[in-house]
Parts: structure tokens; C-alpha cells; sequence
């Protein structure tokens, strides 16, 4: 086999091929051609920016939800801290409530005088 039969040639599609000397030049493309291909690609990028702003809208969406959720935990558990730390003054002034004792109506049954003396004398 010679280097001829060996080569493999790959020839890219596009608007340049390379001639015998090695040397690129431009392909002309066909006006019908370019025609296709615009009108191909339109409808698609029209496509592509309808879902784009389509998942741009439902990413904002439920950004908001999770702002509005997340908003609503915070201020729950500030109101529970709020009524937790009111809740122990409450406290304790029915605990003072509830160790004074106030007697009205009282009986007297028995009194009775101590009386000390001295009964060390040095």
C-alpha cells in the first residue's frame, strides 16, 4: 500500500475547503441556501426565548413561594420567642400571687405570755 491508499480524507462541511496546494478559499454558498437555513433557524430561537422566559417565570415564581414561606417561618418563630420570653413575668407574678396569703377572717384561740427569767447568774 502507498501513503495515497493510507490517507483518510474527512471533508468538513463548511465555507471553506482546502484546495490541492493546501491553501483555504471560500466556498460560495447558494442564496437559497442561506434562505433555508434563516428561515429554519428563526422559528427555533423564537422557541427558544418563549421557554426561556417561560422557565425564567416559574424560576421566579417559586423563588417568591420559597421567600414568602421561608418570611412566614421567621416571623412564627420570632412571635414564639416574643410570647416565651413574656410568658416567664407572668409567671412569676401568679407566683407571687399564689405565696401571699391574705387571711380576713381569722380566730384568735389561745395567747400565751413567755416569760423569761434569768437563771444564770455568775
Amino acid at each position: 500500500m502507498n501513503d495515497e491508499e493510507r490517507k483518510i480524507v474527512i471533508s468538513k462541511v463548511s465555507e471553506y475547503r482546502q484546495n490541492e496546494s493546501g491553501e483555504f478559499h471560500r466556498v460560495p454558498v447558494s442564496p437559497v441556501n442561506r434562505w433555508i437555513t434563516i428561515a429554519i433557524l428563526i422559528p427555533v430561537v423564537a422557541l427558544m426565548v418563549v421557554l426561556g422566559i417561560f422557565f425564567f417565570a416559574a424560576f421566579l415564581a417559586l423563588l417568591a413561594v420559597a421567600v414568602v414561606v421561608v418570611g412566614i417561618r421567621f416571623w412564627w418563630l420570632r412571635r414564639k420567642i416574643e410570647n416565651a420570653m413574656q410568658q416567664p413575668d407572668d409567671i412569676n407574678r401568679q407566683a407571687e400571687a399564689d405565696h401571699t396569703v391574705i387571711i380576713e377572717d381569722a380566730q384568735i384561740i389561745e395567747e400565751t405570755e413567755v416569760h423569761r427569767t434569768e437563771q444564770k447568774k455568775h
